[in-house]
């Protein structure tokens, strides 16, 4: 790398710090934000609710922890519907998750604002909140765009960790000085006060962390994390949740019980609960003294949460315009920082129209929308990649798997499915603003997302992606390419098969389509297990067969990604005839281009005659059957590669040499050299 160049935003690097930074934020955060509405709602179930939301974080966080570490790329669950279902479901996914951040970023403002009572109490109400919400902004925005340096991100979780034993001082001091058990359960009478309604938004709500899991499960690709690293994370990550949360809310209805159906953490504390507590104590200095030191603590942890919200604005959107699900200008990248700045702005204008509407339900109960909506998709195609990529190598996958049709069911993500699924039902029941505006954003959204591919001759189903630096130029045309799909045969050709498409993914190879001034392709590596009709397709397939697919895909991603800009997505499929097969992936991928091995000119001995892609024996003749098949049947350009003349010709010179001097036979190199052909 030159010393004039600037690393992108996917060129850091970041290691686990980041990751509990990140989501710690999140958590943190979510306490000072989130207590208010939630107990609004909740009332005096707000502990169990609390308990409930921790569960259902713990679940989320096996989900992201085995889906990021199956497909370590950019995106959270936007990336996890991709490869388990198709491109509209990562639409519908990166559109929630974008609502989310843009919601978050304005309450987490709006709530760092309010906590700054603590010590200036006009920063609570009219032209000084919004003014200094509006600096908090500023700040945030030109941090964001001048990009998040690690050592950024290291004083992130110095500060969240610094914020959570406060969080843990206050409840102890609360339960302590305010110790009334009573006031827990006063008025408290499940299906009345609180509604179940209310009961399932609190839950909801609470559930909005979950943006946390999203926002680090975006570094995926640029993370360094081992087995090890990846199980710490998903123990240590729920342990907050489960333990502070709860103890937060029966600090909180101690300090401000439920009365005549309504409790001041909703009312009064609603943009700073957490002050709310530490102002009911008795003890006059002990109370000055916390309310300082909360206000302090919890206006930067929540500039943090809505600087970390405002960065995912930025990736999402920036990922929706790499994969043409915005139009890639929408993502252009800063010359110097190489940040998605025109996103960073509008991000920024939105939340500022959002903070000046001061209404911290509505934007909480939205973000539950969005956030369980994302969470449910996360669920669904980690259970569905289970059945579809079910010999891929997973770093971690989660426990308490049952059986079913032959593959391991994850329960915990069938579970959380479940449950989330649910949640969002009842938010959209329930909560006006969340189902308005939650309904009214998802249906501009995908009507324009359909309308944008469909404007662009791109499928509205499969994958298309540009390269990164097209999101730097400002002319200039690219290759057509939406994606390449590439059958890989397990022998040496598959080298030259996938370079042949990552040159023509790269920014000087394809040919230029008038339809897509940015088009570049992806490369879909894809190994099809030929069973013959006597094996059921959904049996269990031989170790060595698994394991053949497995290192023929690892090693096709790796020679795919030395090309700059390429992608490799890798997967594993069975089918009943290896051309039929070829053809069902690219219609079903939405696939521009098909690269493969040519068809051999000649056909060669039955003990030569082998199957492909799995099957023993010989691999020519079957190659050159599925070529034709798919040259007559593609719905697509179909790109033959072969070795070179020169290379088969001196092999067929030495085969003709060894037959005149009777030795009728090559060595075994020359002859799977041969096989392969």
């Amino acid at each position: 790398m030159s010393e004039h160049h600037q690393p992108t935003w996917s060129e850091r690097a970041f290691g686990s710090p980041a990751v509990f930074a990140v989501t710690y934020a999140s958590l943190a955060g979510g306490l000072y934000l989130l207590l208010g509405p939630v107990a609004g709602a909740a009332l005096g179930a707000t502990p169990a609710v609390m308990l409930v939301a921790g569960v259902l974080f713990a679940l989320a966080v096996l989900t992201f922890v085995e889906g990021t570490s199956l497909h370590a790329e950019r995106g959270g669950s936007p990336t996890l519907a991709r490869h388990a279902f198709d491109e509209l479901w990562s639409f519908v996914a990166a559109w929630a998750l974008l609502l989310d951040a843009l919601l978050l970023t304005a309450a987490a403002t709006l709530a760092a604002t309010n906590y700054l009572e603590a010590f200036w109490p006009a920063t609570n109400r009219g032209g000084v909140e919004l003014a200094v919400a509006g600096a908090i902004l500023a700040t945030i925005t030109v941090r964001t765009i001048r990009g998040h340096a690690p050592r950024r991100l290291g004083r992130l979780s110095a500060l969240v960790t610094v914020d959570l034993a406060i969080q843990v001082a206050v409840v102890v001091i609360a339960i302590v000085l305010l110790s009334n058990p009573g006031s827990l359960t006063e008025g408290l009478e499940l299906g009345t006060s609180p509604s179940w309604d209310g009961v399932l938004f609190g839950l909801g709500a609470a559930m909005v962390v979950v943006t946390g899991l999203e926002s680090s499960s975006g570094l995926a690709g640029e993370l360094h994390i081992g087995r090890a690293g990846l199980k710490r994370l998903a123990i240590a990550m729920p342990v907050a949740m489960l333990v502070v949360y709860p103890a937060m809310a029966v600090a909180g209805l101690m300090a401000l019980p439920v009365q005549d159906g309504t409790t001041e953490l909703a009312g009064r504390w609603i943009d700073a609960p957490v002050l709310g507590i530490v102002d009911q104590l008795d003890h006059g200095s002990l109370r000055d003294v916390l309310r300082i030191v909360v206000g302090v603590a919890a206006s930067l942890t929540l500039a943090g949460m809505a600087l970390a919200a405002m960065g995912s604005a930025s990736r999402i959107a920036s990922h929706m315009a790499l994969h043409r699900q915005l139009p890639t200008r929408v993502g252009r990248l800063h010359p110097q920082w190489g940040t998605p700045w025109l996103v960073i702005a509008a991000s920024a204008a939105i939340a500022a129209g959002l903070v000046a509407l001061r209404d911290m339900d509505a934007l909480v109960g939205t973000m539950a929308f969005g956030a369980m909506l994302a969470t449910t998709i996360a669920h669904a195609s980690v259970v569905r990649l289970r059945f579809t990529e079910p010999d891929l190598d997973r770093p971690f996958r989660m426990p308490l798997n049952v059986r079913f049709r032959d593959r391991w069911v994850p329960v915990p993500a069938l579970v959380g499915g479940i449950l989330s699924a649910l949640v969002l039902v009842s938010i959209v029941i329930s909560h006006e603003e969340a189902r308005t505006v939650g309904l009214a954003w998802m249906a501009i959204g995908v009507v324009s997302y359909v309308a944008y591919r469909r404007s662009r001759h791109l499928p509205v189903r499969g994958r298309v992606a540009v390269p990164e630096q097209a999101l730097r130029q400002e002319t200039g045309e690219l290759p057509v390419y939406g994606s390449i799909l590439v059958p890989l045969a397990g022998s040496a050709l598959d080298d030259d098969v996938v370079q042949t498409a990552g040159r023509l993914a790269g920014a000087a190879g394809g040919e230029d389509d008038p339809e897509l001034e940015e088009g570049y392709a992806v490369i879909e590596a894809v190994w099809v297990h030929v069973l013959p009709v006597a094996v059921a397709l959904d049996g269990p397939l031989p170790d060595d067969r698994r394991d053949e697919a497995k290192q023929a895909l690892a090693r096709a991603k790796a020679v795919g990604e030395e090309y700059d800009g390429v992608r490799v997505a890798t997967s594993a499929i069975r089918a009943r005839a290896l051309g039929k097969a070829i053809v069902d992936e690219a219609v079903r991928r939405g696939c521009q281009a098909i690269v493969m091995v040519a068809p051999p000119p000649v056909a060669r001995r039955g003990a030569r005659i082998g199957a492909s892609l799995g099957a023993r024996g010989g691999r020519g003749e079957v190659i050159g059957d599925a070529a034709r098949y798919v040259i007559e049947h593609a719905p697509c350009q179909v790109i033959l590669t072969a070795p070179a003349l020169d290379e088969t010709a001196e092999v067929l010179r030495r085969r003709e040499a060894a037959k005149a001097q009777a030795d009728e036979r090559l060595d075994d190199d020359d002859e799977q050299w041969l096989d392969q052909l």
